[in-house]
């Protein structure tokens, strides 16, 4: 229809001006000022006229055919359902268990035990350090011990019979423990040149070779234990009634593909008052020892629910003049045509593209999904089939 019009058009254009002797270029050619704007003004009111017979050549045609200009437009159906809305965060992995062993004394790292992955026991042997000579000055502090330990013992025998002076009996009591306590001290100095595992886990990293020259700012091996994991993050403020003690939490591993269950097992008493955020650690299960220290992680805390909630999607939302949102429903529906409603409402919170209607709309009212934004209120519209 569009083609007619321009035909049409410029046939008129082509027929007034062949009405005329003088053509645009001819009055141009006479230099005549005077000549050229009449010239100007007659092909203005030319052109004004036929607009005004295009106008009334388009009005006819809505007028005989008035559905083809009709804005097409789709539909949905709202529905109650199930909406579960998570607060999305993100975290790294960590272990109370991941720890750096440095030795407490100087000396050649004589024999290293294990090796790199070897599972180790509380309180087992990792590693020696030469003590210089103390395990035989031990050996000669524990002969004078036990000699001392001899000489009490007697003296003390005699002295229960009331024989000899109180005096023999003190100085052999002291001088025994004296030596013990002589004997203790060696001992706890000399176990500083015995590295030995602070829990069971496994050898991570062995940092130092057997051989080599340590002292206490030395690193010689890494131990973690993969069975107390968990991750630890921050907590905007605003869910602190929400975001608590036995929470479920939906745990995303991207590195991994993997996704578990989890639950917080420690909430923080505290507000950051730098960024206004609490702390949270979330249990992590790890049966097949897979998750990792310092692996990332995207963790979902459901904080809110709402059985019967209604979600539409937020790219049919529109705001007026005084920051209300609106959506369109269509009403007095027949056939395919409907007549477009403005509605008013008032929405809640967002999970992906849709958010929750909160009022406005009930349930099974027939909402405007493409051609939203193009339609007015009261407007009819051509529904199109889905």
């Amino acid at each position: 229809m569009k083609h007619i019009i321009y035909i049409l058009l410029f046939s008129l254009i082509m027929t007034s001006c062949g009405d005329k002797k003088e053509t645009a270029a001819d009055v141009i050619a006479t230099n005549d000022e005077a000549k050229i704007k009449a010239k100007r003004e007659t092909l203005v009111n030319e052109q004004h006229a036929l607009l005004q017979e295009i106008k009334l050549l388009e009005d006819k045609i809505h007028e005989l055919d008035p559905e083809k200009n009709l804005p097409l437009v789709t539909t949905f159906t709202s529905k109650a359902e199930l909406f579960d809305h998570y607060l999305e965060l993100q975290g790294n992995v960590d272990t109370k268990q991941n720890i750096v062993i440095y030795p407490e004394t100087q000396g050649i790292l004589t024999k290293v035990y294990v090796k790199e992955g070897d599972k180790v026991a509380k309180g087992q042997l990792l590693a020696t350090i030469d003590d210089g000579g103390l395990s035989q000055q031990l050996a000669q502090l524990q002969i004078q011990s036990d000699l001392a330990k001899t000489t009490f013992e007697r003296q003390k025998r005699l002295w229960d019979q009331k024989i000899g002076s109180e005096i023999q009996y003190l100085q052999a009591k002291s001088n025994y423990e004296s030596q013990q306590q002589t004997v203790n001290q060696l001992k706890s100095q000399l176990a500083k040149n015995s590295l030995r595992a602070q829990f069971s886990g496994i050898v991570d990293d062995v940092m130092i070779q057997q051989g080599s020259v340590v002292a206490p700012q030395s690193p010689v091996m890494r131990m973690v234990n993969l069975d107390d994991m968990y991750i630890e993050t921050d907590v905007p403020e605003s869910y602190i009634r929400d975001v608590v003690v036995g929470k479920n939490v939906q745990i995303d591993f991207p590195v991994l593909g993997k996704t578990i269950q989890g639950k917080i097992r420690q909430a923080g008493n505290f507000i950051n008052p730098a960024n206004r955020t609490f702390r949270i650690e979330v249990a992590v299960p790890n049966a097949d020892k897979m998750i990792k220290p310092n692996l990332t992680a995207k963790l979902k805390i459901n904080d809110y629910t709402n059985p019967k909630a209604i979600l539409i999607p937020q790219n049919i939302i529109s705001e007026n003049a005084d920051g209300e949102q609106y959506i369109y429903v269509v009403k007095d529906k027949d056939a395919n045509n409907a007549t477009a409603q403005r509605v008013i409402i008032e929405t809640g919170k967002t999970q992906g593209d849709f958010i929750e209607v909160i009022s406005g709309i009930e349930d099974n009212s027939e909402i405007i999904k493409e051609g939203a934004r193009s339609v007015k209120d009261g407007q009819i519209v051509k529904i199109a089939n889905q």
